[in-house]
């Protein structure tokens, strides 16, 4: 066999292997969805008010890949507003058992639930009171049967063609993590805003950052009276290169802004002169300091502005340029 064809016979293995993996998988997780209307949904629902209900923490446990998928689920839980923390079961029989207190909820992760390295904890969980939920494939397996509240994984076919390697699985006990979590999530009222504080850097922490916090603040505004001659206003202009005027009447509420647009549509050789309530733009878009900075600028990309009057009530407290959001990397 030639060189070329032998290549083209493997890339044709290869992505048959790929293929077939993915399909396998898909299966998995759809049932693992079907299994959800049984016992399962019903003890999923009674573990998410258990850790609610917790004044501690959840401390995730496993070993092996299951170890691996639980690092994930409590760094998933700790940023979504649950607090967790990972106990490597082999660490907790070496002392890091008195991480655990009575308060806390374990979370341990086995297929099996035969691993031997979660014998300590599972002792201690139950000597000491500490509410035990079990993810296992076994609901008859020694952490099954120990556990609180046993979350029993309906059994399905690895991916691996040997039947050995865990691979569909681990990604139901990542989905039954990524449940809890989001579960979680919606029943404490989890917002944008408590997202970006366990999330500042980056560009996820850009994209969750508000617009009080990017805009720029009063008393530092571009503010002209509507009553006021038009040379005043482009003075304001001129002074903040925002390309921009707030126009504000007697009692300081905003009635009106005055953008370059409005200089070119209405220039004249007496422009000067004009009163600022003949060239304004009336009732201007707006936003509030505690939009999400990202949400403002899709709304300015979609009307085609570059400014947004920052406004609490009527009166102005900012003002947001298309600028600024760019130069704080949200884009």
């Amino acid at each position: 066999m030639s060189a070329a064809l032998r290549h083209g016979t493997d890339a044709v293995r290869i992505r048959e292997t790929i293929a077939r993996t993915i399909a396998i998988e898909q299966e998995g997780m759809a049932t693992l969805a079907a299994t959800l209307d049984g016992p399962l949904g019903e003890e999923l629902a009674r573990a998410v008010e258990t850790i609610f209900a917790a004044e501690g923490r959840v401390v995730v446990t496993g070993m092996g890949k299951s170890g691996h998928v639980g690092r994930k689920i409590a760094a998933t839980l700790a940023s979504t507003g649950t607090p967790a923390l990972f106990l490597h079961p082999a660490e907790a029989s070496h002392g890091d058992l008195g991480m655990l207190t009575a308060a806390d909820v374990v979370l341990a992760l086995s297929w099996s639930g035969g691993t031997v390295e979660l014998r300590d904890i599972i002792h201690y969980s139950r000597r000491f009171g500490v509410r035990l939920i079990a993810v296992t494939g076994r609901v008859e397996s020694a952490l099954g049967r120990a556990a609180d509240i046993p979350l029993i994984l309906p059994a399905v076919t690895e991916a691996c063609p040997h039947g050995l390697a865990p691979t569909t699985s681990t990604l139901i006990q990542m989905a039954i993590g990524d449940a809890l979590a989001m579960a979680l999530l919606e029943r404490r009222g989890f917002t944008p805003a408590e997202f970006h504080r366990f999330h500042p850097g980056g560009k996820l922490g850009a994209q969750l950052l508000t617009v009080g916090e990017v805009m720029k603040r009063a008393p530092d505004l571009p503010l002209v009276r509507e009553d006021a001659a038009m040379g005043e206003a482009i003075i304001a202009m001129t002074g903040h290169s925002l390309g921009c005027a707030i126009v504000t009447d007697a009692a300081g509420d905003v009635v009106g802004i005055i953008t370059d647009g409005d200089l070119r549509r209405h220039m004249h050789p007496g422009i000067m002169a004009e009163r600022v309530d003949a060239v304004m733009t009336r009732a201007p878009r707006h936003t509030v300091p505690e939009q999400i900075a990202s949400a403002a600028l899709a709304e300015m990309n979609a009307r085609r502005i570059n400014v947004l009057v920052v406004q609490e009530g009527r009166r102005p407290v900012g003002l947001l340029h298309v600028q600024q959001l760019l130069s704080a990397g949200i884009a």
